[in-house]
């Protein structure tokens, strides 16, 4: 996968390197209450992650999740990228970033550099994305990116139904 750049971000893969990172972001509490509970306690949990999840939808399908960082520090905030899930029929957009970089723009900037990759570069006609129904935040992150609600689905073993967004790829671009 390529490594793109924002004006304030770059994307690239995440590896092996990145498991400290992985453990901090998914044990925060944005994303335990707003994705769920990874079962990531430690760094080999944090590295089989990374290995079972990023890096095999590398392999697998040519993209997945990129590591987000700040493009003048390196200082990782995040991530941002496409999954592939059994219950969806497209590709969907998922992002979480660490809470003390919160409304600062990144999500709207990296969500829209990956729209535009999946437009451009991969030529998928629609990219999807949930999200839990009381998460006002991100739900106004992907209207900003110009992704539209399309009702209520149930997801996996989600306790609850997710609010299901969906766009075109070539009308993408933030508000």
């Amino acid at each position: 996968m390529p490594t793109i750049q924002t004006q304030r971000l770059t994307l690239s893969e995440l590896t092996a390197g990145d498991a400290g990172f992985i453990l901090e972001l998914v044990n925060e509490p944005g994303f335990l209450g707003g994705i769920g509970d990874r079962g990531v306690r430690d760094l080999d949990s944090a590295l089989r992650y990374i290995q079972d999840g990023p890096a095999a939808s590398y392999a697998r399908h040519g993209y997945g999740l990129w590591r987000v960082e700040l493009r003048d520090s390196g200082e990782p905030v995040g991530i941002c990228g496409l999954l592939c899930r059994d219950a969806l029929p497209d590709p969907d957009l998922g992002y979480a970033f660490l809470q003390r970089h919160w409304q600062r723009g990144y999500a709207v900037e990296a969500g829209a550099a990956v729209l535009r990759y999946a437009r451009e570069s991969l030529a998928l006609p629609r990219v999807l994305a949930i999200v839990n129904p009381d998460n006002a935040a991100s739900i106004k992150v992907l209207e900003r990116l110009g992704m539209h609600a399309q009702g209520m689905i149930r997801h996996g073993n989600e306790p609850r139904d997710l609010r299901l967004f969906a766009t075109v790829a070539a009308a993408t671009e933030p508000a």
